[in-house]
């Protein structure tokens, strides 16, 4: 994030303040430690007088600078010492007329030696108040006249030490605010290098679309540089020009908006823009080329185009042949049932069992091609519902009723649960017992010989729930992925042979077009239950209170 790395070099340029700020305090503490020694050595100065405390209280003010400079925030109670001991020194050898008042300009020295320039007030305050409490205090109090022997050598060194220090200090400020500019330009440049070679077109505007700058690539013609007062909108399409003023406008009133455009210069371009507000009266756009996602985008419209296309096809395909296949089949079947009922006279026993097998074969063939068309029906969407008002026990009971004799001779126990009371629906009749016939058929297939198959039908609220719950072998979850889709089957190769692997599609689709869904639960070797929902129950109607009769007059 660009705040915290500015931050980050922040402190980097902060750090040789402090080893500098320490090496200045301990000259300074040097200094006046050697000039304090040579006075005691020399003579200069008598050994208890005022000279050599107040040169003590120097030289301990720049010694805990030197060790409070290594502490991070410890600068302003660094000055607030140097004031101290700075008014101190002045009052021991006669206040502000004193040899050492020039010692009261060391805060703003010391300030000038941690190299921000935010100390310097603070320093010069400090200083400001040394002097001043010097000063007040040689009128208003009995301070000790200046040492007359020793007066000259300690100004002088008073005033070289805080010229020397202020001057060291305030070359260090400037040297850290050059290599502060320095970075910052550096920096700078950086970012309008990486601006202007970014792919995309950066823009900053006026709420009306005026260019204030522009950065990136050029996209609109111009050249980025000749963006500068253009308005956008004039530099986009007469088709598009609506568009995007009023995306500005938007972007201006809400905060963000977006819009596509053919760019005025190039016909055969196609750019988009994001709009952010920034502030009151300035929008940021951000301007890419999308001629490449807009030519992809063309090619999977018309992949998907041909795509439905060719289903469409092949679903009339199916649908056709399926009609034309039902024909023939009708007739076989008819010719084949007067064969095996010998109304036309006695029939070997080979011939009957083989009319019997024909007759089987057609039954097997025509319910796949009347799945089949239904499932091209439905995938062309010519499926229409036939919605009746009845009461769905009783299209479930027929089902029942129809595969009960085929669940005796699996040798598998076909149980209803189904309320007392009406389930009165609006729906296609003929669908819910296709639905209900699906799944029985599907749950007697995978159900052993002895095995239970429970048919469900309830009521929640407006929901009709269709459950057909069976103790077989389970599905396995990879498979359980894949069933719902046409022509998609699960079990082995016996069990596939067995159907078609519309059922469960077919049950799906019909589900759908009643608004309804379908889901299936099974574990391999615990059964299956398959639930469908269909909001299709009519919610029964309040008894009308019967009139009060009339009272006689």
């Amino acid at each position: 994030m660009p705040y915290v790395r500015l931050t980050s070099a922040r402190k980097k340029r902060r750090r040789p303040a402090a080893p500098f700020a320490a090496a200045w305090h301990a000259a300074v503490a040097a200094v006046v430690a050697g000039a304090g020694a040579a006075a005691v050595a020399w003579g200069g100065a008598a050994p208890f007088g005022v000279e050599l405390p107040a040169l003590a209280v120097l030289a301990a003010a720049a010694i805990f600078g030197a060790l409070l400079s290594l502490f991070e925030g410890a600068a302003a109670i660094t000055l607030l010492i140097w004031a101290v001991a700075a008014a101190a020194a002045a009052l021991l050898t006669g206040g502000a007329a004193g040899p050492l008042a020039a010692w009261c300009l060391a805060p703003m020295a010391a300030a000038s030696a941690f190299r921000r320039s935010g100390l310097l007030a603070l320093g010069g305050a400090l200083s400001l108040g040394a002097a001043a409490i010097a000063a007040l205090a040689g009128v208003l109090l009995p301070l000790p006249p200046p040492p007359a022997a020793s007066a000259e050598w300690l100004a002088l060194m008073a005033m070289g030490v805080i010229a020397v220090g202020l001057a060291a200090g305030l070359i260090g400020l400037q040297g850290a605010h050059a290599r502060a500019d320095r970075a910052r330009d550096e920096a700078e440049t950086e970012l309008r290098e990486a601006l202007d070679h970014q792919p995309q077109l950066l823009l900053t505007l006026y709420p009306g679309g005026r260019i204030l700058n522009a950065f990136g690539a050029d996209l609109l013609g111009r050249g980025v540089r000749g963006l500068k007062d253009e308005r956008l909108p004039d530099l986009v399409g007469f088709e598009d020009r609506l568009a995007v003023e009023e995306a500005l406008h938007v972007a201006a009133h809400e905060g963000s908006a977006e819009a596509a455009f053919v760019p005025a210069h190039d016909p055969n371009g196609w750019l988009e823009v994001s709009f952010r507000r920034l502030g009151a009266n300035r929008i940021f756009a951000a301007v890419r080329d999308a001629r490449a996602q807009r030519a992809r985008e063309h090619e999977l419209e018309k992949a998907r185009i041909s795509a439905e296309q060719q289903n469409a096809g092949k679903s009339r395909f199916l649908a056709n042949m399926s009609h034309e296949l039902r024909t023939p089949l009708n007739a076989i079947m008819g010719f084949s049932d007067i064969m095996r009922q010998r109304l036309f006279g006695p029939m070997g026993d080979r011939y009957g069992e083989y009319a019997e097998l024909i007759h089987e074969s057609g039954s097997h063939l025509l319910e796949l091609i009347n799945d089949v068309l239904d499932m091209s029906k439905i995938e062309a969407e010519r499926f229409e519902l036939a919605r009746e008002d009845f009461d769905a026990r009783d299209a479930v009971g027929a089902v029942l009723r129809l595969m009960r004799g085929q669940a005796e001779r699996a040798g598998v126990t076909l149980r209803a649960v189904m309320p007392p009371e009406p389930l009165e629906a609006e729906a296609d009749r003929r669908a819910v017992k296709q639905i209900t016939l699906n799944l029985i058929s599907n749950a007697l297939k995978f159900t052993p010989r002895g095995g239970t198959v429970t048919v469900t039908a309830q009521g929640a609220g407006e929901t009709l729930e269709l459950i057909v719950a069976d103790s077989g072998v389970g599905i396995a979850p990879a498979d359980l992925e894949r069933l719902g889709r046409p022509f998609e089957q699960a079990g082995d190769a016996q069990q596939r042979a067995a159907g078609s692997g519309l059922g469960l599609s077919l049950v799906r689709a019909f589900a759908a077009l009643h608004g309804g869904e379908m889901a299936i639960e099974s574990g391999v070797g615990e059964g299956t239950t398959v639930t469908v929902r269909m909001p299709v129950l009519v919610p029964p109607q309040a008894e009308m209170p019967a009139p009060a009769p009339a009272a006689e007059a």
